[in-house]
């Protein structure tokens, strides 16, 4: 009877500690929603073919745990050169960003923005800079936690005439991504012009430009394929690119529960990057095809050509050293990781095409947030001038 009674007392223990330990298991798998920023829009091959499939892996290996929202056109409010800081202040759990469009801040990643630096792959810049981020960017990116980074694909250029040597490049006012695209393109003896993306279809008809150092993937979007109908790509190697980082807040990070940390950590690094670069692959490839189809002009400039491009860049090189030497940095040191990390990755095979993400219903959170919480919106973009040579400003690419 002693036994039963024993018996009885424990189990009735275990029926009322049973509750509890079920509410404690359901605390610890209960989903996490994380907002993703980003500034281009919705229909880009940014969002659909590398940030919302990224999104929804990381949702599949969680098991449905984190659902991740994503906010296209800077739909939380801000500029494109608020992203970063807005993973970094907790304003948004993650944020695709562009270091460039913060100059003088982020000085080392610039290693990658110089001429002939990049590889002609995407993919191939990509995983380098990620292996040279883990290496080299920790100190210049640690207010937010970095989960990948990223090179568009090549800057060619496009114009209206095809540029086949240097010579041809002489004084043509052309649309760069970023300040050392612009010392770039003064260096070759052309007038590199800065100003937002948008404005570059209205300056090209205008005449205020002549065509742009860009990425394939930009012409479709800022619907200049019938403007530029000339277009110069290099054999080998890079004129010019722009580099990204997908970066989360810090705080958003340590809020995780051990389990979906694992899972961030998992989809980050060469994963996220090797996706990334091939997106960008894959855009400039369907970019430069229809070019193709079209029947439009695209010169090839040569490895011999090229080498007298290299030569006349050389100076924008030396004074990006001497500038890491004034900040006490060691550039030297740093060009040659870069250059090593490219040619290590230059064989590494394109990965099979990511499947579309599964549709679900969008984000119910929008930007309907308290006005303290925002960040201070965009000023408004002044007109072109009807004719004007055109003067350096700070970049702010927005590409659609």
């Amino acid at each position: 009877m002693r036994v039963a009674r024993r018996t009885f007392v424990t189990s009735a223990f275990a029926a009322l500690a049973a509750p509890a330990v079920l509410r404690q298991a359901r605390a610890a798998a209960a989903p996490v929603t994380l907002k993703l920023h980003h500034f281009f829009s919705s229909v880009s091959g940014v969002h659909e073919r590398f940030l919302a499939p990224w999104a929804r892996k990381v949702e599949a290996d969680s098991a449905g745990r984190i659902r991740i929202d994503i906010f296209p056109s800077m739909q939380l409010g801000g500029a494109p050169a608020q992203l970063y800081d807005q993973a970094c202040d907790g304003f948004v759990d993650l944020v695709w960003a562009v270091p460039s469009h913060m100059p003088g801040r982020f000085p080392k990643i610039e290693a990658f923005e110089l001429p002939f630096v990049p590889a002609r792959r995407a993919l191939v810049s990509s995983r380098a800079l990620q292996d040279y981020a883990a290496a080299n960017l920790n100190d210049e990116f640690g207010q937010a936690r970095p989960l990948a980074f990223s090179c568009r694909d090549r800057g060619a250029i496009h114009a209206k005439r095809a540029v086949q040597s240097v010579a041809e490049m002489r004084g043509l006012r052309l649309h760069v991504p970023n300040r050392l695209a612009g010392e770039t393109a003064q260096a070759l003896g052309a007038h590199g012009v800065t100003m937002p993306a948008p404005q570059v279809p209205a300056a090209i008809a205008q005449r205020v430009i002549d065509g742009c150092i860009d990425a394939w993937d930009v012409l479709p979007g800022l619907r200049l394929l019938d403007a530029l109908r000339a277009h110069s790509d290099f054999a080998e190697g890079s004129l010019a690119t722009t580099t990204f980082v997908l970066a989360m807040s810090r705080a958003s990070y340590e809020r995780l529960p051990r389990d979906l940390k694992v899972v961030i950590d998992a989809n980050s690094g060469q994963v996220a990057a090797g996706m990334a670069g091939a997106m960008w692959d894959a855009d400039a490839d369907a970019v430069v095809a229809t070019v193709r189809d079209r029947g439009d002009a695209i010169a090839t400039i040569s490895a011999e050509e090229a080498a007298r491009w290299r030569k006349l860049t050389e100076p924008v090189i030396a004074a990006w050293l001497k500038a890491m030497k004034e900040r006490r940095i060691d550039g030297n040191k740093l060009l040659a990781n870069a250059r090593t990390l490219v040619e290590k990755y230059a064989g590494a095979p394109e990965p099979a095409a990511a499947p579309p993400p599964a549709p679900r219903p969008p984000a119910q959170v929008r930007a309907e947030l308290p006005a303290a919480a925002k960040p201070a919106a965009p000023p408004a973009v002044p007109a072109l001038p009807p004719a004007a040579k055109p003067a350096a400003a700070k970049v702010l690419e927005i590409p659609l």
